[in-house]
């Protein structure tokens, strides 16, 4: 493999699994601090609100799943050479 194709490739995996976990982490930290406000306005709707962050919070981990995934591919299984 060409040494710049595969400089690349690995600049482009560390690229995507880290943009990747930088929008799911600041909307996971939102989201948990916006479910401890609503539960501490509304003790009786704990359930509830604790169900839909765990939900919410399994969505957002797969979109840096799909990062880890891209990165896989670009460093084992590299469709660029």
């Amino acid at each position: 493999m060409d040494p710049l194709v595969q400089a690349a490739s690995v600049l482009a995996a560390a690229l995507a699994i880290g943009l990747a976990a930088i929008g799911p982490g600041i909307g996971q930290g939102n989201a948990a601090g916006q479910a401890v406000e609503g539960i501490a306005r509304q003790p009786e709707a704990e359930g509830k609100i604790r169900g839909t962050l765990l939900l919410t919070l399994a969505f957002m981990e797969s979109l840096t799943i799909y990062g880890l995934v891209i990165a896989l591919v670009l460093l084992f299984a590299n469709p660029f050479g």
